[in-house]
């Protein structure tokens, strides 16, 4: 078995961050970012986008790199079940309003301030903190942007 390659979009508007609930394993049930495959072919920008849209309906744009993530499962005798490689990407929100889809079981904007009262995926909020320093420094480099 070799790890796959995976991303995970990060949008955040107003205040509230783009979030779904796994509808399958891993991590089923629990809030995380939009995401999935890397396709052949496909970067991961590319890929974080088009995935954005497939679980969410949600457009984005200008995707920046923010960190690699593993996602590393074990079971009860220690073996590796499946290993991801996600890559987090940043995405600027340009149009739609979330609708789960795909393997999404809910979508929906959560306010900053309440994302840690959800059950969420392991790293996420080190992740989203990652985002929201990116966000600022585009702001002070050209507020007229946001």
């Amino acid at each position: 078995m070799k790890p796959v390659l995976g991303v995970i979009a990060v949008v955040i508007r107003d205040s509230h961050v783009l979030l779904v609930q796994r509808g399958k394993e891993p991590n089923a049930g629990k809030w995380g970012f939009p995401g999935g495959h890397v396709e052949l072919g496909e970067t991961a920008l590319a890929g974080a986008l088009r995935e954005l849209h497939e679980e969410t309906t949600v457009v984005g744009t200008s995707p920046a790199y923010l960190t690699n993530v593993d996602v590393i499962q074990r079971d009860a005798q220690g073996d590796i079940q499946y290993h991801f490689l996600l890559a987090a990407v940043c995405c600027d929100y340009v149009s739609g309003t979330p609708l789960a889809r795909d393997d999404a079981a809910d979508a929906r904007w959560v306010p900053l301030g309440q994302v840690g009262a959800l059950d969420i995926t392991e790293n996420l909020e080190l992740v989203l903190e990652q985002a929201i320093t990116l966000k600022q420094r585009k702001m002070d480099l050209d507020p007229s942007s946001y």
